[in-house]
C-alpha cells in the first residue's frame, strides 16, 4: 500500500482534517448520553427546571458542534478520496497508454476499462468510508467503552463477552469475502468486454442477424455476474442481522441485569439510560467496523487488479536507447535477416530471414497473400512490435536506438482498420498536426481527395463525426485517414491496405499527388491489388512470411512465379467484368 502514499500527499490537509473533525464529533457523541443522565439524575429527580435548561442548552451547543464537525469531516473525506482516485486513475491510464500491443491483449480491453473504472470506484469507496468511519468506529467504540467501566464495571463485563465473538464473525467475514469479491471483479470483466465487442462491431451483427446471439451471449455473461455477485453479497446479507442480533441480545442482558441494580439501589436510572446508549454507541461501532472491513475486503480484490497494472512490464520501451533526441532525418528504411513471432519462446515464426533496403524518397510495394505476414513487416517500422531476431534499421540507426516519440513521429502510418474519433473532420486531421492551418488541412485533404465530399457537407470541416467516423462511407473515412497522415509530413509513409475501398481511379490520383506532396517520403504500399504498386521503385512480394520476389514490376512479371499468378489472376478477373 505504500505506493499509494504518493497520490495522498498532494492532499494531505484534506486527508488530516477529514479525520481530525470526525473525531470531535465523536468526542461529542460520547459526551451527550453522560449529558443526558445528568439531566434525569440531578434535574428531573429533584424537579430542578434551572438545571434541566442550561444542561439542555448544553447539550443543543455540542449537538451544533457536532453538526458542524461532521459536515467538514464529511467534506474534506470526500474531497480527499475523489482527489486520491482521480490521480490514481490518471497514472493508470498514462500506463496503458505506454502499453505495447501485446501488454494491451494480455489484460483486453474491456478488463482495463473495468479496472479505470469499477475497480478504482471501489478504491475510492473504501478510502471515504475509512477517512468518514476510520476513526470514527474505534473511538466511538474505545470512548463508549471507557464511559461504561466508569459508570459500572460490572456492567460492563458484559459487553467484553460479546466483543471477541463479534471479533471472530468479522474476521471470518474478511476470509470468506475476499476470493468471492475477486471471483466478481473477474465476471465483471467478461461482461464488460462482451459488451464492447458487440457495441463496437453493431454493423456486422445487424448485417449477418445476430441480435439474438448477442443476446444470449450477453444473458449468459449477465447471468454468471448475477450468481457471483449474490454468492458474494451473501456475506454481506449475513453481516447486518448477525450484529442487530448481537447488539439486541446484549442490550437486553443490560437493561436487565441493571434493572435489578437500579432496584437493589445500587444505580440510578439516568445511569442506566446512559449505560444503555453507550452499549449501543459499542455495538454499532464494531457494525460500522465490519461494513468496512467488508468494503476493504472488496476494495483489497479491485487493489490487486489496480497493481497489476501499475506493476505490468512493458515490453517494448526506449529506456535503453542510445540516442534519445535523434530525429528521423532522411527515412532510409533497411530491414538485416529480419524473424519475428508474436509469442516468445518456440511459437512458429510470422517473418523470416526478411532483407531489403527502401532508399529515401522510394515508393516500395508490398503484396502477398492474406496471412503472409505483409502488416507484420510494416507494424516494426515504427516499432508497434520487435523484431525478434536481425535489425530494422531507420536512416542507419536500429529502431530501438531512437525514442519511441522521435522514431513514431517521423512515421506516418494509415491503417487496415481506418480509425476517425469523436470530433469534428477538421479536429480528426489536426491529429496530424495539431497546429496546421485550414489551409493546410484542405490541402492535405485535397491530396487525398477528400475535400470535394467534405465540402459538401453542409457544415463542411466542422461536421461531427460521431464515434468512429460512423457517419462517412469507408471510402471517405479512408481518405480522411490518408490525409491526416499526410498533414504529418512525415519522413517514412506507411499504407497498409488503405485505399481498398477507393475506386482505382480515385486511387491513381491520390498516388500521383504522393510524387509532388511527399516528394522526399519513403512510401510502403500494402496492397491486395497490383495495380496500387505496379509503379514502385520496388515491390516485395510476400509469401508464407518470406520474401520469395523482389524487383520492379516487369522484373518481378519476369522472374517471380507468386507474382505472375497474381497479377494474371487479377488480369482475368478484370476482363471478365468488363466483358
Amino acid at each position: 500500500m505504500k505506493r499509494y502514499l504518493k497520490y495522498a500527499r498532494p492532499y494531505r490537509t484534506a486527508f488530516i482534517l477529514g479525520p481530525v473533525l470526525m473525531i470531535a464529533e465523536v468526542i461529542g457523541e460520547i459526551m451527550l448520553p453522560k449529558m443526558m443522565s445528568l439531566i434525569i439524575n440531578n434535574g428531573v429527580a429533584e424537579r430542578n427546571s434551572g438545571y434541566i435548561i442550561s444542561m439542555g442548552l448544553a447539550m443543543a451547543f455540542v449537538a451544533a458542534l457536532m453538526a458542524i464537525c461532521g459536515i467538514g469531516a464529511a467534506y474534506f473525506s470526500c474531497k480527499a478520496s475523489v482527489s486520491f482516485t482521480s490521480d490514481l486513475r490518471q497514472e493508470l491510464f498514462a500506463k496503458v497508454q505506454q502499453f505495447s500491443f501485446k501488454n494491451i491483449d494480455q489484460f483486453s480491453t474491456g478488463s482495463l476499462v473495468t479496472r479505470l473504472t469499477n475497480d478504482v470506484q471501489q478504491l475510492q469507496m473504501v478510502v471515504m468510508m475509512c477517512l468518514r468511519m476510520g476513526l470514527r468506529a474505534p473511538g466511538m467504540l474505545l470512548g463508549a467503552l471507557f464511559m461504561a467501566f466508569i459508570m459500572n464495571a460490572r456492567l460492563a463485563v458484559i459487553i467484553l463477552v460479546v466483543i471477541p465473538l463479534l471479533a471472530a464473525a468479522i474476521g471470518s467475514i474478511m476470509y470468506l469475502a475476499y476470493p468471492r469479491f475477486t471471483v466478481m471483479q473477474k465476471k465483471l470483466d467478461a461482461m464488460n468486454s462482451g459488451i464492447q465487442e458487440a457495441l463496437t462491431n453493431v454493423r456486422v451483427v445487424k448485417s449477418f442477424v445476430r441480435e439474438d446471439f448477442e443476446e444470449e451471449r450477453f444473458n449468459k455473461a449477465n447471468t454468471d455476474l448475477q450468481s457471483n455477485s449474490l454468492r458474494a453479497m451473501k456475506i454481506v446479507m449475513a453481516t447486518m442481522p448477525v450484529m442487530m442480533l448481537a447488539m439486541n441480545i446484549t442490550t437486553l442482558a443490560v437493561v436487565w441485569y441493571g434493572g435489578n441494580l437500579i432496584i437493589g439501589g445500587s444505580m440510578q436510572v439516568g445511569d442506566l439510560t446512559a449505560f444503555t446508549t453507550y452499549i449501543v454507541q459499542i455495538l454499532m461501532s464494531l457494525m460500522i467496523l465490519s461494513m468496512i472491513f467488508l468494503n476493504f475486503a472488496r476494495a483489497m480484490a479491485s487493489v490487486k487488479r489496480i497493481d497489476e497494472v501499475l506493476q505490468a512490464e512493458i515490453d517494448l520501451t526506449d529506456d535503453k536507447a542510445a540516442y534519445k533526441d535523434l530525429e528521423v532525418k532522411e527515412g532510409r528504411v533497411e530491414f538485416k535477416d529480419v524473424s519475428f513471432s508474436y509469442e516468445d519462446g518456440g511459437a512458429a515464426p510470422v517473418l523470416e530471414h526478411i532483407s531489403f533496403v527502401a532508399e529515401p524518397g522510394q515508393v516500395i510495394g508490398i503484396i502477398g497473400s492474406t496471412g503472409s505476414g505483409k502488416t507484420s513487416l510494416v507494424q516494426m517500422i515504427p516499432r508497434l512490435y520487435d523484431a525478434s531476431a536481425g535489425q530494422v534499421l531507420v536512416d542507419g540507426v536500429d529502431v530501438r536506438d531512437y525514442s519511441l516519440h522521435h522514431l513514431r513521429n517521423g512515421v506516418g502510418m494509415v491503417l487496415q482498420k481506418n480509425v476517425l474519433f469523436s470530433g469534428t473532420i477538421e479536429e480528426n486531421l489536426q491529429w496530424g498536426d495539431e497546429n496546421a492551418t485550414m489551409e493546410e488541412i484542405r490541402a492535405a485533404a485535397d491530396a487525398s481527395q477528400a475535400d470535394g465530399f467534405v465540402t459538401s457537407f453542409p457544415d463542411g470541416y466542422d461536421t461531427d463525426m460521431g464515434q468512429g467516423g460512423v457517419n462517412v462511407s469507408g471510402g471517405q473515412k479512408q481518405r480522411l485517414c490518408i490525409a491526416r497522415a499526410l498533414l504529418k509530413r512525415p519522413k517514412i509513409l506507411i499504407l497498409d491496405d488503405s485505399t481498398s475501398a477507393v475506386d482505382t481511379a480515385t486511387e491513381a490520383k491520390i498516388r500521383e499527388s504522393f510524387n509532388t506532396a511527399l516528394k522526399d517520403t519513403t512510401k510502403f504500399i500494402i496492397a491486395q491489388r497490383i495495380s496500387s504498386v505496379e509503379e514502385a521503385d520496388q515491390i516485395l512480394v510476400l509469401d508464407d512470411g518470406r520474401i520469395v520476389g523482389m524487383g520492379t514490376h516487369q522484373e518481378l512479371l519476369e522472374s517471380c512465379e507468386a507474382y505472375q499468378e497474381i497479377y494474371y489472376s487479377q488480369r482475368e478477373k478484370n476482363e471478365e467484368v468488363s466483358a
